[in-house]
């Protein structure tokens, strides 16, 4: 049986009163890739929030690892859509990966060789050992993010949680990441919030819908009478085969 890494059960978040949250249940299991989709403001990123243990349930429970969010975190790697940082600060990629290891260690112990080793072999498996004496704010979107993922994988997480992490790649350099992170789903389980269809299609094993309520039946197909219900409009599902055509409600 598969180890459980996150269970939600039966979650609600109000700010200022208003349910932003409501009724969510989620079990993600060890090497799950699953994908969250949805439109703004539906809840995703104060999902991922609420797993870290960053924001308080106003009900329900949450576990990670069989813990408390705030103590299982340690085994969380986190990709935040936006890495607001000033470009001009002089710290080069290396010290950004190093950086990481404070999540194991704590930010007063002195970094060990181990850590710096540990630091290496990562940036290396990310195809960035040979940008760590550059200065981080004077990389591309693409190669950031490389170091931002190098950066949360040093502390060996159990789970890897995603969010919009390609919104400040340049769109040729997408697919290439996406391979990326797919190579990664032996090693823990992921969590991809995302607005890109294809790439979720094609990457993820599961997929949910989230808009304030949680859509989700274990599967990476999704009708599109799931999808008007987590976007509240009409939806059309373009096919493609060997000639794309719209998917009609009489197919």
């Amino acid at each position: 049986m598969a180890q459980e890494v996150v269970k939600l059960d039966n979650i609600w978040v109000h700010y200022d009163g208003i349910p932003v949250l409501e009724e969510v249940s989620l079990s993600i299991e060890a090497n799950a890739f699953l994908g969250i989709i949805g439109p703004n403001g539906g809840g995703k990123t104060t999902l991922l929030k609420v797993i870290l243990g960053l924001i308080k349930p106003s009900r329900g429970k949450v576990t990670v690892m069989g813990q408390t969010p705030e103590k299982g975190r340690k085994s969380i790697g986190y990709i935040s859509q936006h890495n607001l940082f000033d470009r001009d600060f002089p710290i080069n990629v290396f010290d950004v990966v190093l950086m990481g290891r404070y999540a194991k260690s704590g930010i007063f112990r002195r970094y060990t060789e181990e850590d710096r080793r540990i630091a290496t072999d990562t940036l290396k498996s990310m195809g960035m050992l040979e940008y760590r004496d550059r200065q981080i704010g004077r990389l591309s979107g693409g190669e950031q993010q490389r170091v931002f993922i190098a950066r949360a994988l040093v502390t060996d997480p159990k789970l890897l949680l995603l969010d919009e992490p390609t919104a400040s790649i340049d769109p040729n350099m997408q697919a290439e990441f996406y391979e990326l992170i797919d190579s990664l789903k032996e090693r823990m389980a992921i969590v991809l919030v995302s607005h890109d269809m294809s790439a979720v299609s094609i990457y993820v094993e599961d997929i949910a819908c989230l808009n304030h309520r949680l859509f989700y039946h274990g599967s990476k197909e999704i009708s599109a009478d799931e999808l008007e219900k987590t976007y509240h409009c009409p939806i059309q599902i373009i096919a493609h085969g060997t000639v794309p055509h719209r998917v009609l409600r009489e197919h």
